[in-house]
């Protein structure tokens, strides 16, 4: 008698909301989706949904159209991420078998608590890297060391002459050369003392 009484009760639910949608008219729903802000920018792919008939969901293409049947007076959904949701309901006695709108959704802005990654897996491993941390030089203890004497053969060794110390070399060989223009130019060979000091450098092992 119970399972009689559930299965009386269900086809009169069934044969009611039948009834109800035979009595709506069918109407082709259509439309294209805008953001609200500019007319100008269509939103592709959202989700239009049919609260009225079941939750039958179905969405819009890339241009934003959308374009399927309902029944008049039925509540339409609009769905998409970034966007406020948007309810539609469609006009009952229209007069045309169609019903076409244009949906403007408006932006949502949704603001994230602040978060921090830190490149530390536990607070021991901070702790570590923090105190073997080395502080890099200040601007006046990176000019001490520019202008230490290490520091200043190293750049001489390394560095062209400019244009003054060539300017100053040529002037000094030229000034040798008027000096000794109406002299005899001295020969290291001949000269006793210069032999000497060769002498001894060898005996000391001077490679130079």
């Amino acid at each position: 008698m119970k399972y009689l009484v559930v299965i009386l009760f269900l086809f009169a639910t069934i044969t009611t909301f039948a009834q109800n949608h035979q009595e709506k008219p069918i109407v082709q729903f259509s439309g294209v989706v805008h953001n609200a802000d500019s007319t100008n920018i269509i939103v592709p792919y959202v989700s239009v949904t049919n609260t009225s008939s079941h939750s039958a969901v179905t969405q819009t293409n890339y241009k934003g159209y959308f374009s399927f049947v309902a029944h008049e007076q039925d509540t339409i959904r609009f769905t998409c991420i970034g966007y406020a949701p948007f309810t539609v309901v469609i006009p009952a006695n229209l007069a045309a078998k169609s019903y076409t709108t244009q949906v403007n959704l408006k932006a949502t802005i949704i603001n994230l608590p602040t978060f921090h990654i830190f490149p530390w897996a536990t607070i021991d491993e901070f702790k570590k890297d923090f105190l073997a941390i080395k502080l890099a030089d200040d601007d006046l203890e990176i000019a001490r060391k520019n202008i230490s004497r290490t520091s200043m053969v190293a750049m001489s060794n390394v560095l062209p002459r400019n244009a003054q110390e060539i300017q100053s070399a040529n002037a000094q060989a030229m000034h040798t050369t008027i000096l000794n223009s109406h002299s005899l130019t001295p020969n290291p060979l001949l000269n006793p003392l210069a032999w000497g000091s060769l002498i001894k450098s060898i005996s000391d092992g001077d490679s130079k």
